[in-house]
C-alpha cells in the first residue's frame, strides 16, 4: 500500500516466504490483475511491483485484518 517496491522490498517486508515462493505468488498476483510489474531499463534493469486499481481497493479490507490481528494475535506483528 506504500507504492512500488523491488523484489528485494517486498523479501524484507514478509521474511517468512523464500524467494522461491514469493516468486510464484508475485506471478499469481500479477496473473490476478491484483499487482502490476514494470521493467525499467537499465543497466542495471529494474523490476518493481505496485498495486493496480484492483488491489488499491483491498486497502480496507487489509486494514481491518490487520487490527484483527493486532487484537487477537498478541506477541505478534502484524505487517
Amino acid at each position: 500500500m506504500d507504492g512500488p517496491m523491488r523484489f528485494s522490498e517486498v523479501a524484507q517486508a514478509v521474511p517468512e516466504l523464500s524467494d522461491r515462493l514469493l516468486s510464484e505468488r508475485m506471478k499469481e498476483l500479477e496473473a490476478r490483475g491484483i499487482v502490476q510489474r514494470t521493467v525499467h531499463p537499465g543497466p542495471p534493469v529494474r523490476v518493481e511491483y505496485s498495486l493496480s486499481k484492483m488491489g488499491c481497493e483491498l486497502g480496507p479490507a487489509l486494514s481491518e485484518l490487520q487490527e484483527w490481528a493486532r487484537r487477537w494475535l498478541p506477541g505478534r506483528t502484524a505487517a
